[in-house]
């Protein structure tokens, strides 16, 4: 991959992606772009949101004409914004491990040895050997929310816990596997699926199909006021509420979301789409905390995430929707020696090289702990333990 200073001050490479950001003040003005970008010869990944759209490069051919649309269309992108979470899981036997994940997710073989999820929606799975002992239980853990048959063919066993979905692999490692259920029982609404989120996702036979029914989405949702989510992935679009968002009390509109995704399923039927329900695919990240304010306020700050609108709910989420929600639970006090085992799982931040050390400042001074630093990598432990390593560009 090129340096940035060749493709252009819009760019940046994000975990050896090339990558921008452009504001837009609406869907509709975003998917104008959208529209542009779909037109190139190339398999671009676009993930268009309410404030703006990112679009990732496999290579830097095409970035400058990406641009040169953006800027007819009175676009300026935001470099600043970008980063990508990953999650990394320490293994002394990361051949089983990956088995499970793969089963779990969904996902395909990477070319690091981890996992990648194919629609590049959800976060990618590194799996780094470790032979250190870490016999209790992690203070890290995935929820992972499929489509009720895909959760029940992709099971790895008996579940166990107090909702009966906890799956642990091969070291230990848990994961929360949900099944998810239609949104209602209505025909009008039958290409969603709620996975924690309403989703649907839709398979295009051409580019310009893809382009009118983003466009559509993006209408719909802009003339009620409602942040959908519209992902353009080669061949498909997909249609998402966000976590939760889909239900009253999380977005505070005067809408049933319901109505509206009816809308998106008659639009998205009346141009021809053709909705793959195996497909949704949520996943979240959970940790135990002891404090949990203060492991909280840590993670907003390194992440800059914000909180969830709704009383009495403590999620944080990246405020673009674009990397993974983190959610918090209680961890007994008493429970020493559990708080002080290492974790066999951290998070992995790529940020851009020229943003790394702002971001490594930052998170030092909302209480990180800095361990370990080389050239282009700084490991960070959380007011409890919890670690996450920064890498710059790729």
């Amino acid at each position: 991959m090129s340096g940035m200073t060749e493709i252009g001050t819009d760019w940046r490479v994000v975990d050896g992606v090339a990558t921008a950001w452009f504001d837009a003040p609406s869907l509709i003005e975003g998917a104008a772009l959208a529209g542009r970008v779909l037109e190139l010869p190339a398999e671009i990944v676009v993930d268009l949101r309410a404030t703006g759209m990112r679009v990732r490069l496999d290579s830097d051919e095409h970035a400058e004409a990406v641009s040169a649309a953006a800027r007819d269309l009175g676009l300026a992108a935001n470099p600043a914004v970008l980063q990508h979470l990953s999650v990394v899981f320490e293994s002394a036997n990361p051949p089983a491990v990956r088995r499970f994940w793969q089963r779990v997710l969904d996902y395909a073989p990477a070319e690091d040895g981890g996992l990648a999820d194919p629609l590049r929606r959800d976060p990618a799975i590194r799996i780094r050997r470790s032979t250190e002992p870490r016999p209790l239980r992690n203070r890290v853990h995935l929820d992972v929310v499929r489509p009720a048959a895909a959760v029940e063919q992709a099971s790895p066993g008996e579940p166990s816990g107090p909702f009966g979905v906890c799956h642990t692999d091969p070291d230990g490692n848990e994961v929360d596997l949900v099944p998810g259920s239609a949104l209602g029982d209505r025909i009008e609404t039958a290409d969603w699926q709620t996975v924690f989120s309403a989703m649907a996702c839709y398979r295009v036979t051409s580019p310009a199909q893809q382009r009118d029914l983003a466009a559509a989405a993006a209408a719909l949702a802009d003339d009620t006021g409602f942040p959908l989510l519209v992902d353009l992935r080669p061949g498909l679009v997909i249609v998402d509420s966000g976590k939760d968002r889909w239900e009253d009390d999380a977005h505070g509109l005067k809408l049933d979301f319901t109505d509206l995704a009816g809308n998106l399923q008659t639009a998205a039927r009346e141009l021809g789409a053709t909705a793959d329900p195996g497909l949704p695919r949520f996943a979240q990240l959970f940790l135990d905390a002891a404090d949990v304010a203060a492991v909280r306020a840590f993670w907003l700050a390194a992440l800059g995430y914000t909180r969830d609108r709704r009383a009495g709910v403590g999620d944080i989420h990246d405020p673009r929707r674009l990397n993974p929600v983190l959610v918090f639970q209680e961890l007994d006090a008493s429970e020493t020696e559990r708080r002080r085992q290492r974790n066999r799982i951290h998070f992995e931040l790529a940020v851009p090289s020229d943003l790394a050390r702002t971001r490594l400042a930052t998170t030092l001074a909302a209480g990180g702990r800095l361990l370990e630093e080389s050239e282009d990598r700084w490991r960070v432990a959380d007011p409890e333990g919890n670690e996450m390593v920064i890498v710059s560009g790729a």
